[in-house]
């Protein structure tokens, strides 16, 4: 599986869309604002710039996009203002991977443009959007050009399939997606050290490209335990390779098919990130959090059962990859037993991701 290649959110604004289906996304934002606004302040205490570099890394498409920019301009304004400053002219990069839909934030900016000379945006400097597709596993921007950094529910997702997940052209993670409580040891290896590997790749080019006194919020889901295979930590694909292979069970699709796939995804725990940290050297953590986060994004479920909220988050965000591999004529009935499979679990016990924020500073 080429990552780069299928790992996108749903495009546009339909009923399987990410746009409409990032309540729990959202609810990230929201329980991380607090820790973005603090490094916000924190970095126009120490850096007093003319021009301001912001970066928000795997931004996807939808309405959280342009909702996280314009909490990042407002606590840039308001800060400045407490200063006595005047605002610096500020820009911002909107980065994700190739296949991103970035028409969809290109055409919301009229909007959104709008909104900010009607909440007072004269009083603020120039402000600059632009669009950088690519990998942030490697650069992107010029060296010293960012002052802030932020990313959420997106680090959790691997540059790609960890390497040594076959045996002999076998794969040794049969009937899974995902590290589940019955897989190898192999398998929970070759994942630590594919995030691990990842993580530095990403701190290191953070690095080159941030000024020091820069910083940085990444909100990403991981997990509470440092055993990779608790159920908040993996539950959730569990759930979906039982429906891939109730599908095979069908015969609609082949169970070597599900065999053979496994998801460019890695839940960490916070030792993880500060081993990483240590290791690497150019950032030191000012601020560490670790919430619950409902499967369902703890919004008013309507008409559709909890399950079914779970399966239309899920599908918004898995569905390339899914297609790549199974194809698009299951996809329906695939997310309808997924529904029923999570409703079931949902029936007995309480399901929650556990999201890590952490906030960095770069060392001199």
């Amino acid at each position: 599986m080429q990552v780069e290649q299928v790992l996108r959110m749903n495009k546009g604004a339909g009923d399987t869309s990410y746009a409409m289906n990032s309540t729990v996304q959202n609810t990230i934002i929201s329980v991380s604002k607090a820790a973005t606004e603090e490094a916000i302040v924190k970095t126009l205490c120490s850096n007093c710039v003319d021009s301001m570099g912001i970066a928000d890394l795997g931004c996807s498409s939808g309405p959280n996009t342009l909702l996280v920019i314009s909490d990042i301009l407002a606590t840039v304004g308001a800060t400045t203002r407490h200063l006595g400053r005047p605002c610096p002219e500020i820009r911002v990069y909107l980065n994700d991977l190739f296949t991103n839909d970035f028409n969809n934030i290109f055409a919301s900016l009229p909007g959104f443009y709008r909104k900010l000379r009607q909440g007072g945006a004269s009083k603020m400097g120039p402000c600059f959007i632009f669009g950088v597709p690519g990998s942030f596993y490697g650069p992107l921007f010029p060296a010293n050009s960012l002052h802030f950094v932020h990313s959420s529910s997106s680090l959790h997702w691997l540059s790609q399939v960890p390497a040594g997940l076959e045996e002999e052209g076998r794969a040794v993670n049969k009937g899974k997606i995902y590290i589940s409580e019955g897989s190898p040891r192999s398998v929970l290896e070759a994942y630590s050290r594919q995030f691990h590997n990842d993580f530095s790749a990403f701190l290191k080019s953070r690095s080159r490209e941030m000024v020091t006194g820069g910083r940085m919020v990444l909100s990403l889901i991981g997990r509470d335990s440092s055993d990779p295979t608790t159920p908040h930590s993996c539950y959730q694909w569990e759930l979906l390779a039982q429906a891939l292979m109730s599908l095979a069970s069908q015969g609609l699709i082949q169970e070597e098919r599900v065999d053979s796939f496994d998801v460019p995804y890695y839940a960490p725990c916070m030792q993880e990130l500060k081993s990483a940290l240590e290791k690497e050297g150019s950032f030191v953590m000012e601020r560490e959090e670790a919430r619950e986060i409902d499967w369902d994004g703890g919004g008013l479920t309507g008409a559709a059962s909890r399950g079914e909220r779970v399966a239309r988050t899920v599908r918004a965000v898995v569905e390339s990859m899914l297609e790549s591999q199974f194809g698009t004529h299951v996809m329906d009935r695939l997310f309808q037993a997924y529904a029923r499979l999570v409703d079931r679990h949902l029936s007995h016990t309480s399901a929650k991701y556990i999201n890590l924020t952490v906030s960095l500073v770069k060392q001199a």
